[in-house]
């Protein structure tokens, strides 16, 4: 298995939103929430739909502005933004072929380019993709475009990864092989925050669920402890695939 951090002595982890409040045009969209991101595993991000599961993402990672509150690392955030990454529900996909479109991030880090084309090629390998190393990206299927996604995201050891419902428009082979993905990138030191929809996703990848509803955190915890006693009406009716508003 390919190592999937660098595993610097240091971390940007914790990170800290306190009272952190994300506006578009003046409205409030999400917040305030106060949530804390710390140690291992994998944290799953469930609501129903415009509850801020995305909003959430996009404020941790820096993609939305926080208005009001602050978002903070445990390093400065010129350091905190090149050890983490981020996934969309809709692969990104860059005008080059697979190698080079998994080599860029190392490129853009100082990697010599034939060095980082090199590592690429070994990760393309690992992640389903050998076969179409010189295909250009825009032709691949959903599946091949969010492993392209995943490995492009992975292959600088990032300390923390995002993903935005990454298995959202894919089938169930291809859903098994992202999970079987992430899973490893967990086991390697990788912090995992990620939305979903899947229930059954949720159960399987989840050891810290936040439960967002109305733009706010309405209830966080262990995995276990919210799938066998959630704490709230509106979580006990998300869970049992009621309606939620």
């Amino acid at each position: 298995m390919l190592q999937t951090r660098l595993a610097p002595a240091d971390s940007i982890l914790p990170l800290t939103l306190t009272g952190a409040v994300a506006k578009v045009y003046g409205k409030t969209i999400a917040g305030p929430i106060d949530l804390q991101v710390t140690g291992h595993g994998t944290t799953i991000v469930l609501g129903p739909n415009g509850s801020g599961k995305t909003t959430l993402l996009r404020l941790m990672h820096g993609l939305q502005r926080v208005r009001k509150g602050s978002v903070t690392w445990a390093l400065p955030d010129t350091q905190a933004r090149l050890r983490q990454s981020y996934v969309f529900q809709s692969p990104i996909m860059m005008r080059r072929r697979v190698a080079d479109s998994i080599a860029y991030p190392l490129i853009l880090r100082g990697m010599p380019r034939k060095q980082a084309r090199a590592k690429a090629i070994e990760w393309a390998q690992e992640f389903g993709l050998g076969a179409a190393l010189d295909r250009p990206a825009p032709v691949l299927s959903g599946g091949e475009k969010q492993k392209l996604s995943l490995a492009r995201a992975l292959i600088s050891g990032p300390d923390i990864l995002f993903l935005d419902e990454p298995c959202a428009n894919l089938d169930g082979r291809a859903t098994r092989e992202i999970e079987t993905l992430l899973a490893r990138a967990q086991a390697g030191g990788t912090r995992i925050v990620m939305s979903t929809h899947d229930m059954g996703q949720a159960r399987r990848l989840a050891s810290e669920v936040v439960f967002m509803l109305g733009g706010k955190v309405h209830e966080t915890g262990p995995a276990q402890d919210f799938f066998n006693g959630p704490k709230t009406p509106q979580a006990v009716a998300f869970i049992n695939g009621d309606i939620v508003e």
